[in-house]
C-alpha cells in the first residue's frame, strides 16, 4: 500500500510561482514512477508532468518550461515547482504513483487527496 499526501497549493497572481509536494508513504520502494494532474470541474483530469524512478522526466506540452519536476528520495517526496503561472493553470491538482504488483493486476495507481491551485490576473 502506498500513501500520498500533497500540499504546497494556494492563491498567487499571474506571473507568481509556487512549489507542490507529494509526500509518499507505505510501500515506496513498489513505486516506479509519479506523475502530477490537474483537473478543471467539467474537464477530463489530465496529465502535467511525470518522473520515473530512473529519475527521467516528461511534461504536457502546455507546462514545459514553465514546470520542473524533481524528487527528493530521502524523504519520498517528489515536487513539481511551477513559474510563470497564468490563469489557465488554475485547477486542482493530484499526484499519482504507479506501482508494480507481485500478482495480477501487475500494476496498480494511487491518488493524493490533491491541493488547490488558483491564480488570479
Amino acid at each position: 500500500q502506498v500513501q500520498l499526501v500533497e500540499s504546497g497549493g494556494g492563491l498567487v497572481q499571474a506571473g507568481g510561482s509556487l512549489r507542490l509536494s507529494c509526500a509518499a508513504s507505505g510501500s515506496t520502494s513498489t513505486i516506479n514512477a509519479i506523475g502530477w494532474y490537474r483537473q478543471v470541474p467539467g474537464k477530463q483530469r489530465e496529465l502535467v508532468a511525470t518522473i520515473s524512478s530512473s529519475g527521467n522526466t516528461n511534461y504536457a506540452d502546455s507546462v514545459k518550461g514553465r514546470f520542473t519536476i524533481s524528487r527528493d528520495n530521502a524523504k519520498n517526496t517528489v515536487y513539481l515547482q511551477m513559474s510563470s503561472l497564468q490563469p489557465e493553470d488554475t485547477a486542482d491538482y493530484y499526484c499519482n504513483a504507479a506501482t508494480s504488483t507481485r500478482g495480477p493486476p501487475w500494476n496498480r495507481n494511487y491518488w493524493g487527496q490533491g491541493t488547490q491551485v488558483t491564480v488570479s490576473s
